[in-house]
């Protein structure tokens, strides 16, 4: 007689990979592709910056 080999039922691992593909295409779905820090770092307001939209207007 031969021993069949019994089919794995889904494991935690892969439940846990299933609900980041998830986040990750909800994630791509609201900000577009690509990299998207979740946590952004404060600026300084000294920090030099050559953007007009930072620039101060003296009128």
């Amino acid at each position: 007689m031969k021993k069949r080999k019994k089919r794995t039922q889904s494991t935690t691992l892969d439940v846990f990979k299933a609900m980041r593909r998830g986040s990750r295409e909800a994630e791509q779905e609201l900000l577009g592709p690509g990299f998207h820090s979740s946590h952004k770092v404060h600026r300084s307001k000294k920090t030099y910056t050559r953007k007009e939209k930072h620039k101060k207007f003296e009128d």
